[in-house]
């Protein structure tokens, strides 16, 4: 019987993780390395893949034991209730990672606990690079080792709705979070002027409608022995919502705008959201909208186009704001504190550094003031 969710976060990000899973009424809810915890049976794993918005993956703990060697590893592996979690007929992967323990050797110990379940259970087991329906993952850490699997699949940015991205696309939980840290509920207008393929102004859509993110994709706990179909169906949900017009989304290049279209009619929030064409000194608020929020992940330098380039457009985007977004709040993603400079914007670090595709990027924010 498992108790323990492991929500994995984005480094820096895991506190804001921990609000939306509290927010969403789970249970025991606490800020750990890597991630957040949470107290729950196999519907709030279901629950967990389905509703949040936040974390790229579900696991859950299903034993944890000391073992000092080889041996024991083996016979306690064996232990485990594999029936009750696997089934025989699905191809199982395992993966072992070693941290200051008598047990150092990842590949000996993978091998042990891939025999407990061929021998145990019958289930197939597949090599370290091959496709498996189901992931084990094994953890020994100061002679303790701790056996979970992973529910979710596919990391849960994965929404089955973006097909369309550019060349440095903003994933969705990433987005969702950021979205969470400025304090977006769903009622405030939101603009992203380099929108590329649109997940700023998409993923504020889905909250707003509240769209379950998981809503259309697999996941793994759907080949586990403990998935209940009947169970996961009554967690499903589509609010009746009449949409309202209130995110936009510009790029100048009219590829990433088709793109973004295209994605937000996958989501089925077309309605909901505006994406043009449009350079930053065209950039205009939307009619009638109060001030909102501007979100937007600029080139950065190391990423797209020399940064020297940069202080121009960063300088561009400043005025521009400055001169018709009076009032609005304003999010960049950045880690050049001198490029942001050149914005000429109030804007300081909101949270801790946040790491994105291996950069360490910061959320800038602040009101963008009057003239």
């Amino acid at each position: 019987m498992i108790d323990t969710l492991f929500l994995t976060a984005v480094p820096g990000l895991e506190a804001t993780l921990a609000d939306e899973a509290r927010a969403a009424g789970f249970k025991g809810v606490t800020v750990v390395p890597g991630g957040v915890e949470a107290k729950g049976g196999w519907p709030e794993v279901w629950r967990a893949n389905l509703v949040l918005r936040g974390t790229t993956r579900v696991l859950v703990r299903i034993a944890s034991f000391r073992a000092m060697h080889l041996a024991q590893l083996d016979k306690r592996s064996r232990k485990v209730d594999w029936a009750g979690v696997l089934r025989a007929d699905l191809p199982v992967r395992v993966e072992t990672t070693c941290r200051q323990s008598k047990i150092y050797h990842a590949k000996a110990a993978t091998q042990r606990i891939e025999t407990a379940i061929r021998e145990e259970l019958g289930a197939p087991i597949v090599p370290a690079a091959a496709e498996a329906a189901i992931v084990v993952k094994a953890r020994i850490e100061d002679d303790l080792v701790t056996i979970s699997l992973d529910t979710s699949g596919e990391s849960l940015h994965k929404r089955g709705h973006k097909e369309a991205v550019g060349k440095a696309p903003m994933r969705e939980t990433l987005a969702a979070l950021i979205l969470r840290q400025m304090g977006f509920d769903g009622s405030q207008t939101v603009v992203d002027p380099m929108c590329g393929s649109g997940t700023f102004a998409i993923e504020a859509a889905e909250i707003a409608a509240g769209l379950q993110p998981g809503r259309d994709r697999a996941f793994a706990f759907q080949q586990l022995a403990s998935y209940d179909p009947a169970g996961f169906a009554a967690l499903k949900g589509t609010p009746a919502v009449t949409p309202v017009l209130r995110f936009f989304g510009s790029d100048r290049d009219q590829g990433a705008v088709g793109g973004a279209r295209a994605n937000a009619a996958r989501a089925g929030v077309s309605d909901w959201c505006q994406f043009d064409r449009k350079p930053i000194s065209d950039l205009t608020p939307p009619e009638g909208a109060a001030p909102g929020l501007v979100l937007v992940n600029p080139p950065w330098g190391a990423r797209i186009g020399e940064r020297k380039l940069l202080f121009a457009l960063y300088g561009s985007l400043g005025r521009v704001l400055g001169e018709g977004f009076a009032g609005w709040r304003l999010g960049l993603v950045s880690p050049d504190a001198g490029l942001v400079k050149a914005t000429g914007l109030p804007l300081k670090p909101l949270g801790a550094p946040i790491d994105m595709g291996g950069t360490k990027v910061v959320l800038w924010e602040g009101t963008i003031p009057s003239h």
